[in-house]
Parts: C-alpha cells; structure tokens; sequence
C-alpha cells in the first residue's frame, strides 16, 4: 500500500498505515517494554482462565465423556459411535468457548494497561493529545475497567448474533467478518476514547460516524479471530500492535495530529 508521507516521515493524507504503528512502537524502547509486559499480562490471564474454565466444564459433566458405554454387540455400535461424536463435538465447542471467555476476561482485565500504553503512545506521536484529557486517577482507572467489562460482555452478544449469522449460506459469513471487524473497532477505540471519558454510546457513534475507518482499523482483528484456537493467541501477541495502530488514527482523526516538537 503506497501512503503519501510528508518531510518528516509522517503520513501526509490522514490515515497511519500499520507499517508506520509497527515502526513507531520499536522508536521508543520504553513502549515496546510496555507493549511486551502487557502482552505477557493478556497471555498469561488467558491461558489461566482457559484451564481454569476447561476444569470448570469438565468437572460438570463428571464421568459422562470419560466411561464410553459399555456394549459388546454388534447392534450397540450405533449407540458407541454416537456416544464418541457427541464426545467430539463437545471437546472442540467446550474448548473454543472456554479460549473465548478467558480472553474475555482478560481484555476486560488488562483494559487500563492498555489505555496507559495508549495515552503514552498519543503522547508520543501528536502535540494536542493530552487536549481535554480527563487525567489519570484511581476512579478514572476504575471508570476504564467498568468500560471494558461492558465491551467484553458486548463481544458476547456479538458472538451469539455472529453464531446465528454463520447458519445463512455466504451472506451469513460475510455478516459474520462485518460484525467481528466493527466490533473489533471498537474494541481498541475503547483505549484512546478513554482518555477522555468517552461513553460507550459515543464510541459507538464515532464508528457510526467514521464507518469506512473504523472497518480498517478492526480488518486486521477480524481475520486473525477467524482462526481457530490460535486466534487467542495471536490477538494477545499482536494486541499493543492494534492499540497503538488505533490510538495513531484516532488522533489523527480527531484533527490532534499536530507533530509534538523535537
């Protein structure tokens, strides 16, 4: 993608290119240390909340996927080899939904690390980025944890809306990206909106507003969540990534894209 830059490097026609976010964060080794800390953060809360999780459902179902029926007989497989799909299918849905609310609970954890990562970033990048910022506080840090509990709790209507999308041949499937592609949008708005004060009926206004940008900004997002299991991963490694890439455009959205002096 060829983006038109100006004298000092920065992009010229108002839109960051990922390129540019990703160069950006290994200009300033303190935000790649951040952006590494929380990437440890976000993965170990997942990983401790899927096994977590996976020993919760297990536990409920007891003994039942773990003693196959008993049946010498010939006409007793049917009941064996329903009893092993049905062991399968549980196995592979069970584990996806336990990846998904761990990683749930985790962004909605680490949500003022991230905001953090994202106000210094801002910092970082444009002159009136701290204009009409609401300041760093112990409310404030709880007024950004409240906020992404209710995305995080967003994401699972979302992904029961997206569940029943996926049943309508092509279409659905299309649906399905639109919507993780806005959601994720506004998944990582919630971090440089935060700064000040942003509700979350307003950042759902900002996508309303900004449809074509902020389908850009959740593209990425959206097409690593489409891979299986490896999806919580790669969004945990690649989550600072997102932020700063989001945080970068918002800004310069938002017309505070004046370059801080050096």
């Amino acid at each position: 993608m060829n983006t038109a830059t100006s004298a000092s490097g920065r992009p010229a026609n108002g839109w960051v290119p990922l390129g540019f976010s990703f160069a950006f964060i290994f200009r300033y080794p303190r935000l790649l240390g951040w952006s590494l800390i929380l990437v440890l953060i976000t993965g170990g809360l997942t990983w401790g909340g899927y096994l977590f999780t996976v020993d919760f459902i297990d536990h409920l179902t007891g003994s039942f996927f773990t003693t196959p029926p008993e049946g010498n007989a010939i006409w007793h497989l049917p009941l064996l080899w329903g009893w092993t799909a049905l062991k399968w299918i549980f196995v592979i849905l069970s584990r996806v939904v336990a990846f998904y609310l761990a990683f749930v609970v985790a962004y909605s954890l680490t949500t003022p690390g991230y905001v953090f990562l994202s106000n210094w970033a801002g910092n970082r990048f444009c002159q009136q980025a701290a204009d009409g910022e609401a300041g760093i506080s112990l409310g404030g840090v709880l007024i950004d944890l409240w906020e992404g509990i209710k995305i995080g709790a967003m994401g699972i209507v979302v992904s029961l809306l997206a569940l029943m999308a996926n049943f309508i041949p092509v279409v659905g499937q299309a649906a399905v990206f639109c919507i993780y592609a806005f959601y994720s949008a506004l998944m990582f708005i919630d971090y440089p909106a935060s700064r000040y004060r942003w509700s979350l009926g307003r950042k759902l206004r900002w996508i309303r507003l900004h449809p074509n940008q902020a389908f850009r900004l959740g593209l990425f997002p959206a097409m690593i969540s489409m891979v299986p299991i490896l999806n919580i991963f790669f969004m945990a490694l690649f989550f600072p990534l997102f932020t700063v890439h989001t945080t970068l455009n918002f800004l310069t959205i938002e017309g505070k894209n004046k370059p801080v002096a050096t």
